[in-house]
């Protein structure tokens, strides 16, 4: 038996794809197709994929030429996918010619012609219209966001508003395209969505007039402090249709969502642990918004929201008790610890803006842990660590630009295909987080240090 493999995204399957599928499939007797998992094509930078990889397999299994379809998920992976099925044959499109060459040292490697004029490429082209977005607020982390929107595809960003007319002014003189509004009432009824990177307090007010206008809203995190607030914003959401997501660029990142996905399927066995810490000395400027009490200010509204995302993604939302310690000073936390309790688990977390601390993840299971050195929260390397030291295994990803074009490109995503929450960071965690915030603000379960 003649055993065939060929590899691809297929997003958007088209006639080109099952042209180039059936001929694979009379290369031999057995095709197997790698389709590109959604965290490896990130990686690569591919941030304009339309379909999710669990749609994109189906596609090419309704095509009825696939014998077998497997999940492509990291570089090199195609020498042991040949050597793993004693592959006889290799197929790829003509437009990779002569870049696999290097696969005829084991097995035969054939470049299939493609179908002219038509391609996923093309297909998003014609298929996508640019949404619109307005940036509300225009302080440091919107500076960075039409950079990292600039290499998304389907998205324009048109127009800004601030309460400061010179950040404002800036705004439009830094980025081109965008134009400066006098109020948000005039933003929004020129854009498709918004983009909310205000502070925190006045996220919940911006988030209701949007999706009452009915304007998709990415808002930054932490997306409001109260959880009656979040549940109440997403239900409005969804009542209007349209899309509501926090912009947590760690829940997005493809390295990230590997890792989680990996540590669910056993690989170090039965977690028990989680230690989470993130910090920023920034306390030589103390005029910052993150130092103003009256901001919402301070190292747990800050930062929190980073630590409590692995926590929450690997145990959920119904731990048995939360201890919460802080450090204080002019009014705000400068350093914050808290201890959950889950049935069969204890996690932890810490963040300081003026305490020093390590910054890394170890998450720890019955038969090994995963380590995620600082910066943990843009997880470009990993490594997975046993007690046979000869079993570790270290992984290596890409972290592009400031991670926001990662959080960009799911959100128009989901707009493009109507889809009302991410599995990425679902909208339970979300409120659970609110809820984890509100707590701290009530002082709940709260020892002062």
């Amino acid at each position: 038996m003649t055993k065939v493999i060929t590899y691809g995204t297929y997003d958007l399957l088209h006639q080109g794809h099952i042209n180039l599928l059936r001929r694979a499939k009379e290369l031999g007797d057995y095709l197997i197709v790698g389709v590109t998992s959604d965290s490896f094509d990130k990686g690569r930078g591919k941030l304009n994929v339309r379909n999710n990889v669990l749609e994109r397999v189906e596609a090419v299994k309704a095509t009825g030429f696939a014998d077998e379809v497997i999940i492509e998920d990291y570089v090199g992976q195609k020498i042991d996918d040949i050597q793993k099925y004693n592959i006889d044959v290799f197929a790829i499109g003509s437009d990779w010619e002569g870049k696999f060459d290097y696969l005829n040292e084991f097995c035969k490697v054939v470049y299939l012609p493609r179908t002219e004029g038509i391609s996923s490429t093309m297909l998003r082209a014609e298929t996508t219209t640019d949404v619109k977005v307005g940036v509300i607020g225009c302080g440091r982390v919107a500076n960075r966001f039409p950079f990292e929107a600039g290499v998304v595809n389907g998205i324009s960003i048109t127009a800004c508003y601030d309460i400061s007319v010179d950040a404002m002014n800036d705004y439009v003189r830094n980025f081109e395209g965008v134009n400066a509004y006098e109020s948000v009432d005039a933003l929004l009824n020129d854009i498709d969505a918004v983009y909310v990177a205000t502070p925190h307090l006045t996220h919940y007010g911006y988030i209701r007039k949007a999706i009452n206008a009915g304007k998709h809203v990415l808002v930054e995190t932490p997306m409001v402090l109260n959880g009656e607030s979040a549940k109440e914003c997403f239900e409005l959401a969804e009542k209007k249709g349209v899309i509501l997501m926090e912009a947590n660029k760690t829940a997005h990142c493809p390295a990230f969502n590997h890792l989680m996905v990996m540590i669910k399927s056993g690989v170090i066995g039965e977690v028990v642990d989680v230690e989470a810490s993130l910090s920023k000395l920034w306390d030589d400027n103390m005029t910052l918004r993150e130092f103003d009490p009256g901001q919402a200010g301070g190292s747990f509204y800050e930062l929190g929201s980073y630590p409590l995302l692995p926590i929450i993604r690997l145990f959920g939302c119904n731990y048995k008790n939360l201890n919460i310690y802080s450090r204080f000073q002019d009014g705000v936390d400068m350093y914050t610890k808290g201890v959950f309790r889950y049935e069969h688990a204890v996690c932890s977390f810490k963040v300081g803006l003026g305490v020093k601390t390590e910054g890394n993840l170890v998450i720890s299971g019955t038969k090994g842990y995963a380590y995620v050195p600082a910066p943990w929260w843009k997880t470009d390397y990993f490594e997975l660590r046993y007690e046979d030291q000869n079993k570790n295994q270290k992984y290596f990803y890409k972290w592009d630009g400031f991670g926001l074009r990662y959080e960009i490109q799911e959100f128009i995503s989901c707009i493009l295909n109507k889809r009302f929450s991410t599995a990425r960071l679902r909208r339970r965690e979300s409120v659970c987080m609110a809820e984890i915030m509100e707590a701290f603000t009530n002082r709940k379960n709260f020892f002062e240090i």
